[in-house]
């Protein structure tokens, strides 16, 4: 513990170490975080000002959206300021303040994921009895109790890595306080870094996107029974969306996750990491709300512009 206390700051290295890029580097995240928080909040106006998308779908969708705009807020705007200010450094408890929102709206994600996809996996296979099985009552009582979860979950994980001491270096090779990053400079404490990591990886991991699998692989079975080629077509369309958004977002985080160590593992680490944290927050509206018909025409009626048949 002593070694951890005399750590009072971090310093993070970060895309480049010139400072002639900081300016471009600022710019593009800038407008990356705009428009992401812009469109999320788009999304979220008009499922909340829309009674007919008072549903279960759209309940959950507004959850993702939220999540996405807290996802770029944890990271981007002390990122902008690093780059503008050229002040790399951050003390110990805002590192670890960050790392707890952060590893808060990653775990209510990876549940959430799960979630829409059940969401889906019940309206197309067992449809007669969605609106029993997904009543709104028990639909909130889902996206209160996942980020009660992801709540819960983070403050046990932040507490346990930062009680970990942090004598090799104070140098952090990721642009905000990554727990890999961090298990990277710590001393002791990482058999028990290890093993919360795998009970995370399993809890917020491999089962969501398990089940998830299992979920679709009986959606395309009761798709492909679907005699009708224009309901095969709709039903395909309304999974397809949540489907890209899964193979992205765990494809970008394992393949940061477990990506070995190496000359240029650190920079590529950034790049997955600005996948997952900054770009597909910014594109999972596009994907998933903004090809959705009901979206767009709750979107024109809001807008008073005439819906074309």
């Amino acid at each position: 513990m002593g070694n951890q206390t005399d750590c009072e700051e971090f310093h993070f290295v970060l895309f480049s170490a010139k400072s002639d890029y900081s300016a471009l580097t600022a710019s593009v995240f800038f407008l990356l975080y705009t428009f992401g928080v812009f469109i999320n909040s788009i999304i979220i106006t008009v499922i909340y000002i829309d009674y007919q998308l008072h549903s279960p779908m759209y309940l959950f969708l507004c959850n993702l959206a939220l999540v996405d705009i807290c996802y770029t807020t944890t990271t981007v705007p002390n990122l902008l300021y690093m780059l503008l200010s050229g002040d790399n450094t951050v003390s110990f408890i805002q590192c670890f303040t960050q790392m707890y929102f952060y590893v808060l709206v990653a775990s209510t994600e990876d549940l959430l994921i799960f979630i829409m996809a059940y969401d889906r996996y019940v309206a197309i296979c067992d449809p007669l009895h969605y609106h029993y099985i997904l009543k709104m009552k028990h639909c909130l009582l889902f996206a209160t109790g996942n980020w009660i979860s992801g709540g819960l979950n983070s403050f046990v994980f932040t507490i346990l890595v930062s009680h970990m001491s942090f004598c090799h270096s104070r140098t952090i090779h990721q642009f905000f306080c990554d727990p890999k990053a961090l298990i990277n400079i710590s001393c002791d404490g990482g058999e028990k870094f290890y093993i919360v990591i795998c009970m995370e990886a399993l809890v917020f991991g491999v089962f969501p996107v398990m089940f998830s699998l299992i979920s679709y692989i009986k959606i395309i079975r009761v798709i492909l029974q679907i005699k009708s080629k224009d309901g095969r077509k709709k039903a395909f369309s309304t999974c397809s969306s949540h489907l890209t958004i899964v193979i992205i977002y765990y494809a970008t985080g394992m393949s940061a996750f477990m990506m070995p160590p190496s000359e240029t593992s650190h920079f590529l680490e950034q790049v997955f990491t600005t996948q997952y944290t900054v770009v597909t927050p910014m594109i999972n509206p596009i994907i998933y709300s903004l090809r959705n018909k009901e979206v767009k025409r709750a979107l024109l009626r809001i807008l008073g512009l005439k819906q074309n048949t």
